[in-house]
Order: C-alpha cells, then sequence, then structure tokens
C-alpha cells in the first residue's frame, strides 16, 4: 500500500488516509540512530514452508512516538500513554515557513487547551524514499514548543524524523514531555490538507519503550461534498 493510500469505508462517509511512512530496507534515520534493516529469514524462493522476515531498527524509526522516558529518567513508557494522546480530533496546519516554527507563526492559527496538532511544514514536499538525511527541516523551536505547553495543548505531531531541531532537540522534547505534551513524528503528510480530522495513532505496545513505531490514520471531519 503506497503512503497515500485510503481503505475503504461505509458510502458516505469519509475515507481513512495513512500518513504512515513504510518501513523499508535502508530507509532514512536519524544519524546516530540504527539503521532499519529488512532481511529475509526463510524464503519460499529458496525451497522454506513460509517467508519469514527479519526485521532491525531502532524505536524512533519511521512514523514513531516519543514517551516521556525518552528524555525523562523515571518517565512513562510508551506503552502507558493515555489513549486520549492517540486518538481523537486532531487539526492539521500548514506552516510554510521556516525552518522554525515560532510561537508568533503557531499564534496565528489560535491553538486552544486540550488540541492535538499535526504540523505540515516544507518537509511534505520532499520524497521519503530515500536513505539520505536532511539536516535542514522544519522544525518546532523551544520558543514555539513553550507556547504550545503554556496553551496547555495535549498532542503534536510533524513531518519530519523529530519534533526538535538538531541543536536544540534535548531542551524541545523536554519541555513537551515535562507537561505531558505526546510528541509524534515522522508523519507524511503530504496527502492531507490543513483542517479538521479523526486520529488514529497506534504505537506497538513496548514495554517500558522509550518510542514505538506507530501506524497513523486520519479521516476528515467535513462532510464529503456531493
Amino acid at each position: 500500500m503506497s503512503p497515500h493510500s485510503t481503505l475503504e469505508v461505509p458510502r458516505g462517509g469519509a475515507p481513512w488516509v495513512d500518513v504512515t511512512v513504510p518501513v523499508r530496507d535502508g530507509m532514512v534515520h536519524w544519524p546516530d540512530n540504527p539503521p532499519i534493516q529488512v532481511r529475509s529469514h526463510r524464503s519460499l524462493a529458496k525451497g522454506d514452508a513460509a517467508n519469514v522476515s527479519h526485521l532491525s531498527l531502532g524505536v524512533h524509526s519511521g512514523t514513531h512516538v516519543d514517551a516521556p522516558v525518552h528524555f525523562l529518567p523515571g518517565g512513562m513508557g510508551v506503552d502507558a500513554l493515555p489513549l486520549d494522546r492517540l486518538m481523537g480530533n486532531v487539526r492539521v496546519l500548514f506552516l510554510p515557513r521556516g525552518p522554525a516554527i515560532t510561537a508568533d507563526a503557531l499564534r496565528e492559527h489560535l491553538p486552544a487547551r486540550g488540541e492535538r496538532l499535526l504540523f505540515k511544514t516544507a518537509n511534505s514536499s520532499r520524497p521519503w524514499d530515500t536513505s539520505d538525511f536532511r539536516p535542514d527541516f522544519t522544525y518546532l523551536s523551544t520558543e514555539g514548543a513553550r507556547f504550545l505547553v503554556e496553551t496547555r495543548v495535549r498532542t503534536v505531531g510533524i513531518d519530519y524524523l523529530s519534533i526538535a531541531g538538531m541543536d536544540e532537540g534535548e531542551a524541545t522534547h523536554r519541555l513537551l514531555l515535562e507537561a505531558g505534551v505526546c510528541i509524534i513524528e515522522g508523519l507524511h503528510l503530504g496527502p492531507v490538507g490543513p483542517g479538521a480530522y479523526e486520529m488514529v495513532c497506534l504505537p506497538l505496545r513496548l514495554a517500558n519503550g522509550d518510542g514505538a513505531p506507530a501506524r497513523v490514520l486520519l479521516r476528515s471531519r467535513m462532510p464529503p461534498k456531493g
């Protein structure tokens, strides 16, 4: 299934759109994280009874969720994250300016207490099917993170491997995670526009995991035309 494929829904309903980056051998990863490897372990073509693949990757690969314990000693693991952070109404914001998403840029969209927000940026105009890491990605500034914490949003997501820039990653992550803001990273938001959606985000249930790959689906809350 391509990253922009839709799933079948009952007639008259809005389609679910898969905004998950497909996991593939050699895909792009954060520079100091483990590489992604998908290998054949058993193969029908070689006479085995079944196809069985071996997967090796860091938990912050592709589309994934960060847990508080990623940066906070003794923090909550990904398996304990409240489901209200991962499922429910969400708003996709189009933030074309960068590379830093500032507090002023966010104020224009009037974020509200308890909102889940996904940031569609210039990152979405670049293909994911490359093994080359892009250090010039658009990210949420520490100032912007502080504003969202003060606004008391519940979830933020972005269309590249980190919500934070390379030079202020620890500070931005800590601000968000200490405030209980859930972080979703590595979204493929190219096929969706700004607006109101329903979201289902289900990370793997890794015991006390500092993060986990996730499948993320969006469905427009606007009634279909026609």
